[in-house]
């Protein structure tokens, strides 16, 4: 793929859930370039993260689910494109910003002595209270034991009080038992606390060097954020007031003053610890914290200009995602009843699209709205359009929530299993359908799915899901004539048009794992027929296969015994061109 653009670029993302007072992990650690242009099947058992992972970069998490860790880096030259103008009010308060930057850049000259003082105060905090990793096991236990109290009294709700009164009474005292034991746990933690304040505050000689050492250091840093910075800073600050404007510049009025003062605290809090501003990363990382930056190219007299690096990760305006979600990325969901508003007409639900992102009249609207209709195969279509959802058959629906998506020229379709809801014929004319406007309309196709058959018709790169993580990457044909990992195979020998006559059909055995634990070496180790010892030890090493083909799996390390993959998919290239007509 190295002539392609990467359109989106996925490194070492994280999502996580919060329920019921745990955290699951839904999503660990993956990496993952997308290119223009192409259609890449994400793959995987239910469970193995594959909506959530497209939702990250939708924008559709639920509201208990947040990314944790990572970046996704959408390259989109016309969105990063930034400009603003330059009115006298503008100037006028970029001269407030710049102003400001002058006089909290003097933190960065004390540095070095602000991040001792910080380094003294966690110590003496230290002696004053359990460690984190104390703290964390703590936790851990009371969050164990409050899921499990839970997850009790939702069972003794379910229980028939005439037939069932044994079990209540049972489950009556169980939570009791819960309900003390986190209170014994609570006031141990508690006690544990008053303790160790109680024995650092006996330490009179650390107490007294500590307050020698901090009088010394607070003297010093005072004396020394009073000093002048130099030129070089003040130009640094120029470019930083810019920035900041830029990257305000697309809210209103309330909005850009509420941002320009969260940046400004940022950048101080920057400045105290010495970060390095003139590291575009490290600039970055400070300005993503509150809204991403728009880096400063030119201007003219009217207008500033800049580039924005458009992390996905960091969106938090709904400002923002109204400005990607449609236009830039849109979604195919499974069940196209669901995806429709039943109350509305066809024609309004297409239309309305149009105009909320292309700014366009209701009769230019209706005119591109009948077009899409016609192209995605809605035979009449000025005399459907006033039609409701109800008056379409299923595939003349998800044919519609096509168009509907299809209505911005978005640059990434996701098809989150778009033909599981309907009958084998219409399947196969909706998947024609979504490549035939791929061609046309050139957007990128990330398509999930659990039918492999549909990755071999559609698919250009395959991306097999487990348990959040990427396990193997590669073009679709080594994926399913030359897989490497244990849990692909797994998954093509379950495929029905691969089982022989005679023969029983293959399940892979056992569940996947919990995501509320943490996982130690392979997560597929204790279902993989194929187990090395390390496989239970440490995680493995994404192996390169060839410059497009990879695989997450210590049966490719040089060390390893040499395993054959499974006589059932020795023959896999004739079977699967029988058996799905490639």
């Amino acid at each position: 793929m190295e002539d392609k653009k990467v359109l989106l670029s996925v490194r070492n993302l994280h999502v996580k859930f919060r329920v019921r007072g745990r955290i699951l992990t839904a999503i660990r650690g993956i990496d993952l370039d997308i290119y223009e242009n192409e259609s890449i099947a994400i793959v995987g058992e239910s469970g193995s993260g594959k909506s959530v992972f497209t939702k990250t970069f939708a924008g559709m998490l639920d509201s208990n689910g947040f990314i944790s860790e990572g970046q996704l880096i959408l390259n989109d030259s016309e969105l990063a494109e930034t400009y603003v103008n330059l009115t006298p009010g503008a100037r006028q308060l970029m001269q407030g910003t710049l102003s400001r930057l002058n006089d909290i850049s003097r933190y960065e000259l004390g540095a070095e002595t602000y991040k001792k003082m910080k380094a003294l105060e966690a110590e003496k905090k230290s002696r004053e209270t359990i460690s984190d990793e104390e703290r964390a096991a703590i936790e851990k236990e009371l969050n164990d034991m409050k899921f499990r109290r839970t997850n009790l009294f939702n069972e003794k709700q379910t229980y028939d009080p005439r037939h069932e009164k044994d079990r209540i009474k049972a489950a009556d005292r169980e939570l009791k038992d819960y309900d003390a034991k986190i209170k014994a746990l609570e006031k141990k933690e508690a006690e544990e606390e008053k303790a160790r304040k109680a024995e650092a505050a006996k330490d009179t000689a650390y107490l007294e060097s500590y307050r020698k050492q901090m009088a010394e250091l607070k003297a010093k840093y005072e004396q020394e954020i009073k000093g002048q910075i130099s030129e070089e800073t003040k130009k640094r600050n120029e470019i930083l007031g810019k920035e900041i404007r830029l990257s305000v510049g697309r809210y209103s009025l309330v909005k850009r003053i509420q941002l320009t003062h969260g940046l400004l605290v940022a950048l101080k809090k920057a400045m105290q610890i010495g970060v390095d501003l003139n590291d575009e990363n490290q600039r970055n990382a400070v300005f993503d914290t509150v809204a991403f930056r728009v880096k400063y190219l030119d201007e003219t007299q009217d207008q500033l200009h800049g580039t924005c690096i458009l992390n996905l990760a960091n969106v938090k305006y709904a400002r923002d995602w109204q400005q990607i979600r449609g236009r830039r990325i849109a979604t195919v969901f499974q069940d196209p009843m669901t995806s429709l508003n039943p109350i509305v007409t066809i024609g309004k639900q297409i239309t309305s699209v149009i105009m909320r992102h292309q700014g366009c009249s209701e009769v230019e609207a209706r005119r591109r709205a009948i077009e899409l209709m016609h192209k995605v195969g809605i035979p009449n279509a000025e005399s459907r359009f006033d039609d409701y959802p109800f008056q379409y058959s299923g595939g003349m629906r998800q044919r519609i929530v096509i168009a509907i998506a299809l209505s911005c020229q978005p640059k990434i379709l996701i098809c989150d299993e778009p033909t599981t809801a309907l009958d084998v014929t219409i399947q196969a004319q909706i998947l024609q359908l979504i490549k035939d406007m791929q061609k046309e309309f050139g957007f990128t196709i990330v398509f999930i799915t659990h039918d492999l058959g549909v990755v071999a018709n559609i698919a250009d790169r395959v991306a097999v899901l487990y348990a959040g993580q990427v396990i193997e990457l590669g073009k679709v044909d080594e994926v399913f004539y030359d897989p490497r990992h244990p849990y692909t195979w797994a998954l093509l020998s379950s495929l029905p048009q691969l089982a022989q006559r005679n023969t029983q059909l293959y399940s892979i055995t056992g569940t996947p794992p919990s995501l509320y634990n943490s996982i130690v070496g392979d997560a597929f180790a204790p279902r993989n027929p194929h187990c090395l010892k390390i496989d239970t030890l440490e995680e493995p090493p994404m192996f390169r296969v060839t410059d497009t083909h990879y695989a997450k799996t210590w049966l490719l390390d040089p060390r390893a015994p040499k395993i054959e993959k499974p006589e059932g998919i020795h023959d896999i290239h004739g079977k699967l061109m029988e058996a799905f007509n490639i």
